[in-house]
């Protein structure tokens, strides 16, 4: 009877082995390896290309917070994220909300929403620069407006703008599908109740669905604050971080560091330090919106 529960147990182990093997291996291969690299490449000075380096210890981290651009960068991040994350879980809620209730055509609406999430930012990036280079002066002229006229990829505000509508347009269908599967899974009966003791429906949505979906609030919020910190690629295709380098996310500016002015070291100072921050804030985040739930 043991040999035979230590075969089933060994059956298990080898089966467990088997199917998270390869996703561990790959894990540790570009995840811990590579956060491994960063933290030894930060504490040397090497420029990506000599085969040697020297020990320089907490000097690159040293030059970071005594960098102005670094906190130009910093500053233009958080602003980022922070309208970001407001906007496109506001508009999702509200979509989502809408595309609950039972209105013809909502499968065709809500796929429609959806459709810019499956467009790569690159690509999003590119055409929106053209629709904003090309095509907003052209309509400014037909209309009239004095604010399509002008080139937006030269004014810092309005190239802040233009990160800030795609980022919007780009992402909201993809929370507003989270937060639909959370209000699909609010119990109907618990609605009925509230109707029938006189709530209205927005005292029902704040009341008895917003609660309830606080587990999707937090998921939307972790994931749209984790990817606004995060940001790159659209960054780099709809600006380029211009004009003048006014709208460079870090990601951008630890790019150009590392594979533009060949500063590896210093750039694996920032990159480390910017991984700190980001599991700050949404660690954070996470533990207050979890703190609701439980209260709830």
């Amino acid at each position: 009877m043991q040999k035979k529960h230590l075969q089933k147990k060994l059956r298990q182990n080898a089966l467990y082995i088997l199917f998270t093997g390869p996703a561990m291996l790959l894990f540790f291969t570009f995840v811990i390896c590579s956060v491994g690299l960063g933290i030894f490449y930060s504490l040397r000075d090497w420029n990506g290309i000599d085969p040697a380096s020297n020990f320089v210890g907490l000097r690159n981290y040293a030059r970071v917070f005594s960098d102005p651009d670094f906190r130009a960068s910093l500053w233009f991040t958080i602003r980022y994220t922070v309208i970001t994350v407001v906007l496109v879980n506001v508009f999702a809620l509200l979509l989502a909300v809408g595309l609950n209730a039972r209105i013809p055509g909502r499968g065709l609406l809500r796929a429609a929403f959806f459709t810019p999430m499956v467009i790569s930012s690159v690509t999003s990036g590119y055409l929106w620069n053209f629709i904003v280079v090309h095509l907003f002066p052209m309509l400014g002229k037909l209309t009239g407006i004095e604010g399509l006229q002008k080139d937006w990829m030269s004014y810092p505000p309005l190239a802040f703008a233009a990160l800030i509508i795609v980022s919007v347009w780009q992402m909201t269908g993809y929370y507003m599908l989270i937060y639909l599967t959370g209000l699909q899974g609010v119990p109907q009966e618990i609605v009925e109740a509230a109707t029938i003791d006189g709530a209205g429906p927005v005292q029902t949505f704040f009341r008895v669905k917003l609660p309830m979906i606080r587990s999707s609030v937090t998921i939307c919020l972790f994931l749209s604050l984790v990817g606004g910190f995060k940001s790159f690629d659209l960054n780099y295709s709809l600006t380029n971080g211009g004009p003048f380098g006014t709208t460079q996310s870090l990601s951008f500016q630890i790019y150009l560091d590392a594979f533009k002015r060949d500063a590896i070291s210093y750039a694996s100072a920032k990159a480390v330090l910017f991984s700190i921050l980001i599991a700050l804030v949404a660690g954070l985040q996470v533990l207050l919106t979890r703190r609701k739930e439980v209260e709830l």
